[in-house]
């Protein structure tokens, strides 16, 4: 066995024996990559567990290695098909005389994980989709949560995780939350911007730190600037602002509490580093924001709709309806209008006969073709995701013998 030898093996006798105690991180490492998502938030845990890479002797006698893993390094282990027991030649992968460190199962997800990121970074997904809140985002078990993803069918779902499920499987853990990233994510966009362009609570939660009126003013000035170029911002530059603005985010059963550094949030509006007010009795370090902090609670809560966790918040005035379109909802209906534009097109078929060309039974069919007859305006709050978030494609479906009327049906959907 000739060249550098990999973590997880030694060499003995010119063959690749394994390394027991290594193996273990190697297959450590896989796995805290398909549940992290990525390389680099692999390479920050990694890091702050002091994970370093294998220890090497160099000819004099110096040790070499053991030092925190970059992101090259981290590529190629991930991808090295010698954890598989296999070694490679011109490109053809052959079964080795050594043993596998790694079960193909996790060999293959990480590779799945590693092609889907190299196509989001080609296409620029990963620029639309960074794991905004990583770091900031904790479960009301006061658990970080840390980004994950999935992928199912070819399409990438990303999450965020307690670390309580991560460690351990699901079945044994207790308590722990996986929630959808893009609800969350979409929420504290929105809520941070509106809280921005709020006068009245950018001037109550920096007025004991900037006391004249000029520099209020300014301040206040910015805010708005800042809440006016939020969507058009980087996600880069949204991230910067979100670490320097929140303490942290959690998540509880019934709201999403935002907690604020009202400090963080005068100094950056400012642009400078805040000095002890002459006439104020904080301390400094209550100054600093460490301690003093503004909570924004969002009224909102989990639910499942289908297969997928959906983030339903309760707006102003009662009125609870989803965040975002529901795919299950969307599905529904488009199949619906579909079937009903076939039973025109096809008028001197029998529902039976129809049903059968479509591969479903003929209730199922009668029933679909019914939610055709809902409000237009009840439509289209579904497709744009405005429904009452009780409203599921199961309860819609539960029973389509809805009223003619338009207006029994808002009643009867919960709309009004």
């Amino acid at each position: 066995m000739g060249g550098v030898v990999p973590l997880g093996y030694d060499v003995k006798d010119r063959q690749l024996v394994v390394n027991t105690r290594e193996a273990e991180m190697v297959r450590y490492i896989f796995q805290r990559y398909v549940d992290v998502g990525s390389v680099s938030g692999l390479k920050e845990q990694l890091d702050a567990e002091g994970i370093v890479s294998k220890p090497r002797k160099s000819s004099n006698a110096r040790l070499r290695g053991a030092k925190p893993m970059g992101r090259g390094m981290l590529y190629h282990l991930l991808r090295n098909r010698l954890y598989l027991g296999e070694i490679t030649h011109k490109g053809e992968a052959y079964p080795g005389l050594h043993d596998a460190i790694v079960k193909r199962a996790l060999w293959d997800q990480a590779r799945l994980c590693l092609d889907a990121n190299r196509t989001n970074h080609r296409m620029g997904t990963h620029a639309r989709n960074p794991s905004l809140l990583a770091g900031l985002l904790y479960d009301d078990n006061g658990e970080r949560m840390s980004p994950s993803h999935a992928v199912k069918n070819g399409k990438r779902y990303r999450y965020y995780v307690s670390q309580s499920l991560i460690r351990q499987p699901k079945r044994m853990a207790i308590g722990g939350r996986r929630i959808p990233a893009g609800d969350i994510e979409e929420l504290m966009v929105s809520q941070v911007k509106t809280f921005l362009d709020d006068e009245g609570h950018v001037a109550n939660a920096i007025q004991i730190y900037v006391s004249d009126a000029p520099r209020q003013r300014h301040a206040l000035e910015k805010a708005r600037q800042l809440a006016s170029r939020w969507d058009d911002a980087t996600p880069t530059e949204r991230r910067g602002m979100l670490l320097q603005l929140i303490k942290r985010i959690e998540v509880h059963h019934d709201r999403v509490d935002i907690k604020i550094l009202p400090a963080r949030l005068a100094g950056m509006l400012l642009g400078e580093e805040l000095k002890l007010p002459p006439d104020t009795d904080l301390s400094p370090e209550q100054l600093s924001g460490e301690k003093n902090t503004l909570v924004l609670s969002i009224p909102a809560r989990f639910k499942r709709a289908g297969l997928e966790m959906k983030l339903l918040v309760d707006e102003p005035g009662g009125n609870q309806t989803s965040r975002g379109p529901d795919p299950s909802l969307i599905k529904i209906i488009v199949k619906a209008h579909r079937l009903k534009n076939h039973f025109i097109h096809n008028h001197g078929h029998s529902v039976k006969a129809l049903a059968k060309q479509q591969g479903v039974n003929p209730s199922y069919f009668t029933r679909l073709i019914r939610l055709t007859f809902l409000a237009p305006d009840i439509t289209q709050a579904i497709l744009e995701g405005r429904h009452p978030r009780e409203l599921t494609a199961h309860g819609l479906m539960g029973n389509t013998r809805f009223p003619l009327s338009w207006r029994e049906q808002r009643l009867v959907l919960g709309f009004i």
